[in-house]
C-alpha cells in the first residue's frame, strides 16, 4: 500500500497538498481569536462570527455544488473553488475591521464548498493504483491538516494576526496553479443533479433524524471551538500548541479509533458513549472555565470524542439514507453545518448577557439532545450494522473524508466500475 500511496501522478499530490491546506482552516484561526478581539477592539460575539459567516456560507453552498458539478465537471469546480479561497482569505487578511473580516470569511466559505464537495472525486478519478490506495492518500491529508492548522495558525499568528489569512493565501495560491497546470479534464457526471433534491431528501426520517442528532452535536462543538479559547488566556502560539494536541486526537480517532469501535461494539452504542463523553467534558469545560489547566485537559480530550463521532455519523447517514450519497452528503452538511455557524453566535449573546460560563453549558444540553434524537432511529442504526456486516455488505471507506465534505459519488462511480468488471 505504502509504493502505491507515494506512486501517483502529479495531479493526485497537487489535489492532495490543497485538501491539506483546506483541512488545515477547521482550526487555522482558533488560536488568533483573542488576539482578534483585542487588536480590532471587537468582543469575542464579534469575532465569533468569524465561523458564522464561514459556516452558514458553506451550508448554503452545499446545496447547490452538486448543481454546478454536474454541469461544468469537478475540475472546474474544484479550480473555481481554490480561486474563490486565494482571493478572499488574502482580502481577510488586508482587512483592517472585523466586520470586514467576517464578510471576507463568508465568501472563503463558498470557495470552501466548491472545493470540500469535488476533491475526493477528482483525487479517485486521477489516482493510479485503485479506489483504497486514493482513499488513504485523501484521509492522509485530511489528519495533516486537522492536526497542522492550529500548530500553523498559532506560529503565523504569533507574528500578526493577518498571518493565518496570508499564509493560506499563499499555500492555496500554489495549490491553484499546480491543479490547473497538472490535472487533466474531468468530465460532468452523467446525471445532472436538480436544485431542490439536497432539501427534498429531508422528507425521509432516517436521514433527517441522523441530520438533526448532527446539528445538535456540531452546536457544541463549534460553541467549543469559537469560544474555548479567551479563557484560557494563553498566547498565539500556546493556542496553537493546545488546538494541535486536539487535531492530532481527532485524525488519529477519525481513521483508527472509530472504525475499531464500530466493529467491536456497534455504531449506535459507539455514539452514544462518544456523544455522551463529549457532553460530559463540555459540562466540564463549563463548570471549570476558570481553571486553566482543567480547560486545556478537557478541550484536548474532546478530540477522541469529536474523532470519533465524525466518522460514524457520517458513515451512519450514508448507510441509511435511501437517497443518493451525493444528495445525503450535500443535505447532511446543509443541517449540520447550519447549527455549526449559528451556535457560535448563540454562544456569544450567551456571554454578553450572562457569563462566559453558560454556552458551555448549553453545549453541553445540546449535545444530550442529540444522543436523545439519535437514539430515537436505534433500529435504523442496528440495521445499519446489519447491511455492513453482510457479505455483500455496501463499502463504506473514505466516510472520514467525507465528514468533511468528500464527494461520495467518487466512491459510488468507482464500486460500479468494479461491479462492473473494470480492471
Amino acid at each position: 500500500m505504502r509504493s502505491t500511496l507515494l506512486k501517483q501522478p502529479k495531479a493526485v499530490f497537487a489535489v492532495a497538498f490543497a485538501c491539506v491546506v483546506s483541512f488545515m482552516g477547521i482550526g487555522l484561526v482558533d488560536p488568533i481569536l483573542p488576539a482578534l478581539s483585542e487588536q480590532l477592539h471587537a468582543s469575542p460575539s464579534q469575532v465569533s462570527l468569524l465561523f458564522t459567516s464561514y459556516l452558514v456560507v458553506t451550508a448554503i453552498a452545499m446545496l447547490g455544488v452538486n448543481w454546478v458539478s454536474s454541469r461544468i465537471g469537478p475540475k472546474r469546480t474544484l479550480i473555481t473553488g481554490l480561486a474563490v479561497i486565494v482571493v478572499f482569505s488574502a482580502l481577510a487578511g488586508l482587512s483592517g475591521s472585523i466586520g470586514g473580516i467576517v464578510g471576507f470569511r463568508a465568501g472563503w466559505g463558498l470557495g470552501n464548498a466548491m472545493f470540500i464537495a469535488t476533491s475526493l472525486a477528482v483525487i479517485v478519478a486521477s489516482a493510479s493504483g485503485g479506489f483504497a490506495g486514493a482513499i488513504v492518500l485523501y484521509e492522509a491529508a485530511l489528519g495533516l491538516g486537522i492536526a497542522a492548522g492550529p500548530l500553523i495558525g498559532g506560529l503565523l499568528g504569533d507574528i500578526s494576526w493577518r498571518g493565518p489569512f496570508f499564509g493560506v493565501a499563499a499555500l492555496m495560491s500554489i495549490a491553484l496553479v499546480a491543479t490547473v497546470v497538472l490535472l487533466d479534464k474531468t468530465p460532468p457526471p452523467p446525471r445532472k443533479v436538480a436544485l431542490p433534491e439536497p432539501l427534498l431528501a429531508l422528507r425521509h426520517r432516517p436521514l433527517l433524524t441522523m441530520c438533526v442528532a448532527a446539528l445538535f452535536y456540531n452546536w457544541g462543538f463549534f460553541t467549543m471551538l469559537g469560544y474555548a479559547p479567551y479563557p484560557m488566556e494563553l498566547s498565539a502560539i500556546q493556542l496553537g500548541f493546545v488546538f494541535f494536541g486536539w487535531g492530532l486526537l481527532v485524525a488519529v480517532f477519525s481513521i483508527v479509533g472509530a472504525p475499531w469501535l464500530q466493529s467491536r461494539f456497534g455504531t449506535a452504542p459507539s455514539l452514544y458513549g462518544a456523544l455522551g463523553s463529549f457532553a460530559v467534558l463540555l459540562l466540564l469545560i463549563g463548570v471549570f472555565t476558570d481553571v486553566r489547566w482543567a480547560l486545556i485537559a478537557c478541550v484536548v480530550l474532546s478530540g477522541v470524542t469529536v474523532g470519533i463521532n465524525n466518522t460514524l455519523t457520517t458513515q451512519a447517514v450514508m448507510l441509511v439514507s435511501p437517497v443518493e450519497r451525493p444528495i445525503a452528503s450535500a443535505t447532511y452538511g446543509f443541517v449540520r453545518f447550519i447549527g455549526g455557524g449559528l451556535a457560535p453566535f448563540v454562544a456569544g449573546k450567551m456571554v454578553d448577557h450572562g457569563n462566559i460560563h453558560v454556552p458551555f453549558l448549553a453545549g453541553a444540553v445540546a449535545v444530550l439532545l442529540g444522543v436523545l434524537v439519535l437514539a430515537s432511529g436505534h433500529r435504523m442504526l442496528a440495521a445499519a450494522d446489519a447491511r455492513l456486516a453482510a457479505p455483500a455488505a455496501p463499502q463504506v471507506a473514505g466516510e472520514v473524508a467525507d465528514e468533511f465534505g468528500g464527494a461520495p459519488d467518487a466512491i459510488d462511480a468507482e464500486l460500479q466500475h468494479e461491479r462492473a468488471g473494470r480492471p
